[in-house]
């Protein structure tokens, strides 16, 4: 089988949530595949909470191009899948095709990673219930709601679920996920 894995993305990915998996899996001699609601280039932008703000400020990051369409995923052909952070979670997460593949990687006990907002796609998918997950705070309580535990920290494991709180945190979380792939190889 050729060593694939899925990054999720949408308009307003946040760009080093989504880079740095995406050169991270090459690097370790796995393609990453990129899917998005359509098969098209997608905006990414970037994120950061300044000095004396209270809210993020966004900028527009590097575009990058989906490779499928989620409609168009054969989940068997994959290693793992990557929830990228950023505004995009929130206005894909309604998608159907994209409900049913993530309910098909925790179904099928797959290595899964999500960073910052990418957990609202699990939790939307119905799959956080009892999971230990790391996110960025202003989402513990779309974990929480959704029956989620919420832990502040850089990198938590919770069997096949691997996760962090923002891109900060992608020298902790994004190796265990990659060798989690590895090894099932």
């Amino acid at each position: 089988m050729d060593k694939k894995a899925l990054i999720v993305i949408g308009d307003a990915s946040e760009t080093i949530d989504t880079l740095y998996p995406f050169f991270r899996l090459q690097e370790a001699g796995i393609t990453p595949v990129v899917i998005a609601p359509e098969k098209r280039t997608y905006q990414m932008v970037m994120h950061e909470v300044r000095p004396g703000w209270t809210i993020t400020r966004e900028w527009e990051g590097y575009q990058l191009k989906a490779d499928l369409a989620f409609c168009e995923v054969t989940p068997e052909d994959y290693l793992g899948i990557f929830f990228s952070g950023g505004r995009a979670p929130e206005y894909i997460r309604e998608d159907q095709d994209l409900i049913k593949l993530t309910q098909w990687f925790f179904d099928h006990d797959k290595p899964i990673a999500s960073v910052c907002h990418g957990v609202e796609i699990p939790a939307r998918a119905d799959r956080v219930r009892g999971r230990r997950m790391a996110t960025v705070a202003k989402c513990q309580f779309d974990l929480e709601i959704c029956g989620g535990i919420y832990v502040n920290e850089p990198c938590v494991i919770d069997g096949n679920l691997i996760s962090g709180r923002t891109y900060h945190d992608s020298g902790h979380f994004v190796a265990p996920w990659i060798d989690l792939m590895l090894q099932n190889v």
